[in-house]
């Protein structure tokens, strides 16, 4: 699965990066529903994918401060 994959890519990264891709992913959500509220997105499924991205960094960042 894909979505495998990329948690487990996510889980081997360090913090500061996943804040990092987790910032990069919330400026990505913002301006998807910018260019949806404007008629100018074409793919609204998109949103919601980035939506389950940052959950699952955000996921993988809370287990990461679980153990430490």
């Amino acid at each position: 699965m894909k979505t495998n994959k990329y948690v487990e890519e996510l889980k081997g990264k360090s913090v500061s990066e996943l804040n990092t891709e987790l910032v990069a992913a919330k400026k990505e959500l913002f301006n998807l529903r910018f260019q949806n509220a404007t008629n100018q997105l074409d793919n609204t499924s998109r949103i919601k994918d980035v939506r389950k991205n940052i959950a699952r960094i955000q996921t993988v960042i809370a287990e990461k401060a679980k153990l430490a």
